[in-house]
């Protein structure tokens, strides 16, 4: 039978990682890689059974993805985030898929953001691609990072569950991290930007959460992550425009 390992990047997690290990009991293996946490998340990532492995995470997601594959010779791997959970009927069919011929699998992801479950705007269920031969699988990029795969893309009808946000204060901790990220990644793309440009791309990133991607339709929070996906863009080019 082909062996099945599930990949999660942690960085003090200690709230989430028992909850996302026991929703993956399923696997052959688990394997935990720590961008050094200050927290529990180690000790009980072990006790659950999890190989946890530290390595620091200098050279962005991708990087740290890639690392994790060197970490088992498993058949397939799938990446799970820390706050993310498998519904129960995913493990029979992920078993399902890895029969098949070789493809990469995508899942239905539901976003739930401060306690809500979020059906529109920039939060909404989105196809994850998250299952792959392990030995056909590359990463690329820093903060967006993208798979490099030449398989067919498939999709299954499983679906996990995304605890984004519990409190405001985790909000802008992850905010300005990836804002950081997301600058540095233009600029090493070579990407230059202006006042016009700060001012402008926020407004259209505005206009596609809330009015093209109908994220009025989820109520007040709805319209408070369109606005943060604008101030989000804002601040990205933003950094980008002073980075020394």
């Amino acid at each position: 039978m082909k062996r099945l390992a599930v990949l999660i990047l942690t960085y003090n997690e200690e709230a989430n990682i028992a909850d996302c290990i026991r929703s993956a009991a399923f696997a052959d293996e688990t394997i935990v890689i720590d961008s050094d946490s200050t927290d529990r998340t180690r000790e009980i990532a072990e006790s659950l059974g999890a190989r946890c492995v530290v390595h620091p995470m200098d050279e962005g997601f991708a990087a740290q993805r890639n690392f994790a594959l060197t970490l088992t010779e498993a058949d397939w791997v799938f990446y799970l985030d820390a706050d993310e959970r498998l519904a129960p009927e995913a493990g029979p069919e992920l078993r399902r898929c890895m029969a098949e011929a070789p493809a990469a699998w995508e899942i239905r992801r539901l976003n739930v953001v401060f306690g809500q479950l979020m059906h529109h705007g920039v939060h909404r269920p989105d196809d994850s691609l998250r299952l792959y031969p392990r030995t056909a699988v590359h990463w690329k990029g820093r903060v967006h990072e993208q798979a490099e795969i030449q398989l067919p893309i498939r999709k299954m009808q499983a679906v996990m569950h995304h605890y984004t946000y519990n409190d405001w204060h985790s909000y802008f901790l992850t905010f300005n991290k990836y804002t950081s990220l997301a600058a540095q990644s233009l600029r090493e793309r070579g990407r230059q930007t202006s006042n016009s440009a700060i001012l402008l791309h926020p407004i259209a990133a505005f206009f596609k959460a809330y009015i093209l991607k109908q994220g009025f339709r989820d109520g007040f929070l709805g319209f408070i992550m369109s606005s943060m996906a604008a101030f989000y863009t804002m601040v990205k080019y933003l950094k980008l425009k002073y980075m020394k």
